[in-house]
């Protein structure tokens, strides 16, 4: 029997048709193959919210050459992704083929390896409806939403903006933290910090004063903090507690996509989609020694669970690198949260056996990173938990003749008794505490140092793409496919930009939130989103019909767009960013910048009144090599940037290169420089100055 199999991506088709043999062709659609077009809404609301697809632009050959291989088969398999999307991706490649929705034509694979893909072959289905209508219902809110509510954003604030069903929430949580730290005033309070030696002994220990006679103590001045460190002075430290005992530390579970996500940022730097992407390589394959082979399991889950086979393959491989003791007792089982679809496996390697050292020679730098740290986190899952000897010991502190008067100090600290996970994965990545000395009560300790030492409050720390994404899965906002487009989403619209790795909100995103807040305060409310997520994965459980959903959503979004018209009728929001120092020549008025169909331009703010407008000019600092004249940043009439002369067109000097600025000049003939291929050239005629650029040392990320 002749098969076809239909993947997404190409690069899985060599490991599958290695695996299946020569009974199975296989091919990509390369993602999707019809969506709904961006010209209109092509939603119609008063159907039933029917959705009016298209064959996406450019895959109109791909999808005849589908249709023309139907008859050509006897059996064609969707083997698209194994989520939502991907359910939806294969509902729309049977509607464009015209196959059977009843069919058991529907395969999933949790691991582009042999035994996934034959799994996946021995258990055919048919298309998930459930599934396909969760995706459509949310396309088609995320469609209405931005349709309906980003003309009224644009009209009111600037041209060309857009507000996103779960892109606006996210903004709001970076602006109202902006708002906390704007708003933050900082406390002052003191500590009182001591070093004690034991007897007989030159080993430092620290402590800190944390009580005395009447309690726990509070210092909020220098004051307060002089007043104790007089009341310390000649007074005779002795241990008055000691405890000892031991502690359990269990090892985080294995990745889903949100903790891959955040440790990839903390650990190796990666942002959510750099790290999505490398995943995406490892779960499709890499090319090991002539065989293509998937790494990891399918990498979108929020699923902790682990298959059997998995786990007793890590515990067979631990006890034979590391020994028995670092087996736990029972198996270990992670709780899920309560709304983890659990779709899918934790996010683990194929073969433990195939570790990162052993590989690294096939993978990528990227590649080789994200596998190691994904190969540590699930092996350490499986061992056995570490143990810590522990010691707490306080510390009193009284005067001669004072022995209703004292100070309390404490000092804690642990040692490893067994490494277990921590051998190979460290959660937190703490360095081995210290241990205190072997201390006994009555004790009389010498006093090495006593300091008085002044802190304050700190505001919250911006969010990082890291705890945004964890803020975002604690609230129930988003699933695990969308995380990394949220975040470029808000990056690529200005709402947001980095600060070295924090995310801090722009004027603009400020602005959008606050008009948001106010007028669509439902979209930017993160209960409510939340609320949205939870039906939609009822859709896809069967549980809840996605047009009743759709309907209450839109009529109460209508609702409040016309509210929203008339209240704010006739205002516009200037933003500070778009006031500039240009006058008007026509009524002296300050120009504003705005933005039209072919980007930024100068406009006086007295329209109607005054209507004029001119070319915004984006100085460079360079000099025309050809008459002396600025160099300016300008577009093509397809939005291409070049740079040419302000004194066009008396003067036509125009290049792609980018200048190097003001202070580049060449050696020769004093001319501004330009980039051009990795050197700095003279771009005046008969000069042909060319140097190399140097190269930063400073590594930056995609």
């Amino acid at each position: 029997m002749s098969n076809l199999i239909i993947v997404e991506s190409p690069t899985k088709i060599r490991t599958i048709k290695s695996v299946l043999g020569s009974d199975y062709d296989v091919t990509a659609s390369m993602g999707h193959v019809r969506d709904l077009p961006a010209a209109r809404l092509n939603v119609d609301v008063k159907n039933d919210f029917e959705p009016k697809y298209a064959v996406i632009k450019g895959k109109e050959k791909l999808v005849k050459d589908l249709k023309d291989s139907v008859g050509k088969y006897d059996n064609i398999y969707l083997a698209t992704d194994p989520d939502r999307e991907g359910e939806a991706i294969a509902w729309h490649l049977a509607s464009v083929m015209g196959l059977d929705m009843k069919d058991k034509n529907r395969v999933t694979f949790n691991e582009i390896t042999k035994s996934g893909i034959e799994a996946g072959m021995k258990h055919p289905r048919a298309i998930n409806q459930d599934l396909v209508d969760a995706q459509q219902a949310r396309r088609i809110l995320d469609r209405l939403v931005g349709y309906r509510i980003s003309p009224f954003v644009s009209q009111k604030i600037r041209r060309g903006l857009s507000a996103g069903r779960v892109q606006s929430v996210a903004l709001r949580l970076i602006v109202d933290r902006e708002k906390k730290i704007r708003d933050f005033k900082p406390e002052e309070y003191w500590s009182i910090d001591a070093k004690f030696s034991p007897p007989g002994s030159r080993r430092v220990f620290p402590a800190a004063l944390t009580g005395d006679e009447k309690g726990k103590v509070e210092i909020k001045d220098k004051e307060t903090s002089d007043k104790y460190l007089s009341r310390l002075d000649g007074a005779v430290y002795v241990v008055d507690s000691v405890k000892k005992g031991t502690r359990r530390k269990q090892p985080a579970p294995p990745f889903i996509t949100s903790t891959l996500q955040q440790d990839a940022s903390r650990r190796l730097g990666f942002q959510a989609r750099r790290t999505m992407k490398v995943a995406q390589d490892l779960y499709e394959g890499v090319n090991l020694n002539g065989t293509q082979v998937g790494l990891i399991t399918y990498m979108r889950t929020d699923s902790l669970r682990v298959s059997d086979e998995a786990r007793a393959a890590a515990a067979s491989y631990i006890r034979e690198n590391y020994g028995s003791q670092y087996v736990p007792d029972k198996p270990r089982y992670f709780k899920q949260r309560n709304n983890a679809q659990d779709g899918h496996e934790a996010i683990r390697p194929t073969d433990v056996r195939r570790t990162p050292d052993s590989v690294r020679g096939s993978l990528t730098s990227d590649q080789y990173k994200l596998y190691r740290l994904i190969w540590q986190r699930f092996i350490a899952s499986m061992m056995s938990a570490t143990v810590q000897n522990t010691m707490k010991v306080d510390i009193k502190a009284t005067k001669e003749g004072s022995a209703n008067e004292y100070c309390i100090f404490s000092a804690s600290g642990y040692s490893v008794k067994f490494d277990g996970f921590t051998t190979l994965y460290n959660i937190d990545d703490e360095k081995a505490g210290s241990m205190l000395p072997d201390l006994k009560v009555g004790d009389v300790l010498k006093l090495r140092e006593l300091l008085g030492n002044q802190h304050f409050t700190q505001p919250p720390a911006r969010y990082t793409e890291a705890s945004l994404i964890k803020t975002l899965e604690e609230n129930g906002i988003g699933r695990p496919s969308t995380y990394a487009s949220i975040i470029s989403t808000i990056l690529a619209r200005e709402y947001v930009e980095r600060e070295a790795k924090s995310l801090k909100p722009t004027e603009l995103g400020e602005e959008v939130t606050k008009l948001l807040e106010k007028q669509f305060p439902k979209i930017v409310n993160t209960k409510f989103t939340a609320g949205m997520e939870s039906d939609l994965d009822k859709v896809s459980e069967g549980e809840e019909d996605y047009v009743k959903i759709l309907r209450e959503f839109y009529d109460d979004l209508e609702g409040t767009l016309s509210k929203a018209k008339t209240d704010m009728k006739g205002v516009k929001i200037q933003l500070e960013s778009d006031k500039t120092d240009i006058p008007c020549e026509k009524c002296g008025r300050m120009m504003v910048i705005k933005t039209g169909r072919y980007g930024k331009f100068l406009a006086c703010p007295g329209y109607p009144d005054c209507k004029n407008t001119k070319p915004l000019i984006e100085e460079t600092g360079a000099a025309c090599p050809k008459c002396g004249g600025s160099v300016i940043k300008r577009k093509s009439r397809r939005g291409y940037v070049f740079y040419g002369c302000s004194n066009y067109p008396d003067c036509d000097f125009s290049t792609w290169d980018v200048p190097a600025g003001a202070k580049d000049k060449c050696p020769n003939c004093g001319s501004s420089l330009f980039k051009h291929r990795g050197s700095l050239v003279c771009l005046k005629d008969g000069c042909g100055y060319e140097a190399k650029m140097k190269r930063s040392r400073k590594k930056t990320e995609e």
